[in-house]
């Protein structure tokens, strides 16, 4: 758990777009478990700087594509041939270690195709994790007719890997007193709506925050019905986490997005 949040943090930090902690070290404990040390950072509940962080967290959302869009400039000048830049850009959807969003460990593994990674490396790691505990028929067969639906949602939307924080629910932002922080992560490389889940399921952030946000990425073709389809991981999540208060909320989901 520890270094997954490290490595997410560490990736965060190199990007120069939102303000994290920065991670010092992973400790392991002769007496068992670990202690993660990080930077202190004297913070408070986030108000001044919402807007700032909308913003910021679009910069960091877009900041693989923009290498992108560098590297593809680098290599059309004159005397800068393919293989040449120095930039390194993320391709594929995962992350190069395991994280965990709560306590459980999330699948990472590199694809190329995000609707795949997020149907089988996400959704699906959920719900076999449910079928051990609860052998839920009605979530099984709404599964099966679901996962025929998921290429859909994505038809005619074009999904760059961007860097993740993760889990930015309004428990993991605050602000200091230059700017917004984020922390707790669960990074990886996915499309950039999922960020913006579990954003409005537990608190939510102010109309500042979506505006400057959006300002910067606007809402894609489709996007309430991928929010759903994004809610409904973490509500899996929470399910594994907290028991079947969350499957209400898991079963609405899924019926609405099969009908």
């Amino acid at each position: 758990m520890f270094d997954g949040e490290a490595a997410s943090l560490d990736a965060i930090l190199k990007t120069q777009t939102v303000k994290v902690p920065k991670p010092i070290k992973v400790i392991d404990l002769e007496t068992g478990g670990a202690v993660f040390v990080m930077e202190h950072v004297d913070m408070r509940s986030l108000r001044k700087y919402a807007a700032q962080l909308g913003d910021q967290l679009a910069d960091l959302h877009l900041h693989n594509q923009r290498k992108k869009e560098r590297q593809n400039k680098e290599e059309q000048t004159v005397g800068k041939g393919s293989g040449q830049s120095d930039i390194s850009v993320i391709e594929k959807f995962g992350f190069h270690a395991i994280t965990c969003c709560g306590y459980l460990p999330q699948v990472n593994d590199w694809q190329s195709d995000w609707a795949e990674f997020y149907s089988r490396q996400r959704l699906q790691h959920q719900l076999g994790l449910i079928e051990r505990s609860y052998g839920d028929r009605e979530v099984r067969e709404l599964w099966a007719q679901l996962q025929l639906k998921i290429s859909k949602l994505f038809e005619g939307v074009q999904v760059y890997p961007a860097l993740l924080h993760g889990d930015l629910w309004s428990g993991n932002v605050a602000e200091c007193s230059d700017g917004p922080v984020i922390f707790d992560p669960a990074s990886f490389y996915g499309h950039a709506e999922f960020e913006l889940a579990i954003a409005g399921m537990f608190g939510g952030f102010s109309g500042s925050f979506y505006t400057a946000y959006h300002n910067k990425i606007p809402k894609g073709p489709g996007f309430e019905q991928r929010k759903q389809l994004y809610q409904l991981f973490h509500y899996l999540n929470h399910w594994n986490h907290f028991g079947s208060g969350y499957r209400g909320s898991s079963v609405r989901i899924m019926k609405d997005l099969i009908k």
